[in-house]
């Protein structure tokens, strides 16, 4: 079992860690190393012994951005809560950035809106109307811009686009709800550090969107139930005011979900009275209209009720335009 930590924390050092993260590079390739390290990690149930995750929770519980020594030893002091930390944590990527390429699509949809995620976590990506957007070209040039209605955010989503903008407008936001298995709390100064401790070191500006988000989160908290999308979505879908449109979005979540489940939960979303934003790989599912060559396709698509409308970056850093003219918004 030490050699499965060994090998799994190596190929992290290796292929995964350099060119985002020195440091997660440096703590890798120390656990690689370190046997006394992998018989602790090794407590650690398979499913939750991510890299990333082991390294956010050590955060969480007040492990310095230091070198490894300093840091093997926070991880000794602290064996027992790291690892029962770890053995009920998953990796959440809240990453409200992801908002950049879905803003096109959500200027489609006619309003009000009552916006509804699957895999919520803290719900960052429910606030579409509360953030600010910045969208250059490749040089830099400012291409689009866009503010809430009483002014710039403390969040500024900045995206990279080459292609034609669409229009674009703020959507109507009048009621916001997630679904998520360990829902997070914005409010929360653990799960706030959490989410922060989840920012890889060397990433910058993300750790200080996602507070900022968190904030924004936390003055104007959304539903977040806790339970399995097919079991709680109808239910939810059913408490959305009836004079708003219901939007389902699955940012990022789709990936995470075994297939056979994933299939049952899109059929399910498609059958209620609602529009569904999804941002997914190329080859996760099959309802792509028009079909899409996952081969040569750039990046995740992005799509409106399973209707192809942009490629992007899964975290929303960059996004091309592929929907042509589109129709009025419905």
């Amino acid at each position: 079992m030490t050699d499965a930590v060994r090998q799994r924390f190596l190929r992290f050092a290796r292929e995964e860690a350099p060119g985002r993260s020195e440091l997660y590079v440096e703590w890798a390739s120390g656990v690689a190393g370190d046997p006394e390290m992998q018989s602790l990690l090794a407590r650690i149930p398979e499913t939750r012994r991510q890299p990333p995750l082991v390294f956010a929770v050590t955060r969480m519980l007040g492990a310095a951005l230091a070198d490894y020594p300093l840091w093997r030893a926070f991880v000794l002091a602290h064996a027992d809560e790291v690892v029962a930390e770890c053995s009920q944590r998953q990796l959440q990527t809240n990453e409200p950035l992801r908002l950049a390429p879905l803003l096109p699509v959500l200027s489609e949809i006619a309003g009000p809106i009552a916006l509804l995620e699957v895999g919520a976590a803290a719900g960052l990506c429910l606030y579409p109307d509360r953030y600010s957007y910045r969208f250059s070209g490749s040089d830099g040039s400012l291409r689009a811009a866009l503010d809430p209605d009483d002014g710039p955010s403390p969040v500024v989503l900045e995206s990279i686009t080459d292609g034609p903008i669409p229009g674009l407008r703020m959507p109507e936001v009048v009621w916001r709800a997630g679904i998520d298995l360990a829902p997070l709390d914005a409010g929360d100064d653990r799960d706030r550090r959490w989410l922060r401790g989840l920012v890889w070191p060397g990433e910058e500006g993300r750790e200080e969107r996602i507070a900022a988000a968190l904030d924004i989160a936390a003055s104007e908290p959304a539903l977040l139930v806790a339970g399995d999308a097919r079991d709680r979505l109808h239910a939810l879908a059913a408490a959305a005011p009836s004079s708003a449109t219901l939007v389902i979005t699955t940012p990022g979540v789709l990936i995470h979900i075994p297939r056979a489940d994933r299939l049952a939960l899109v059929e399910e979303i498609r059958r209620l009275p609602a529009r569904w934003v999804t941002i997914d790989p190329p080859g996760l599912l099959d309802v792509w209209e028009p079909a899409v060559d996952a081969e040569s396709w750039p990046g995740f698509v992005v799509a409106l009720d399973g209707a192809v409308r942009a490629s992007a970056d899964p975290l929303g850093r960059w996004w091309e335009w592929r929907a042509g003219d589109r129709a009025d918004p419905s």
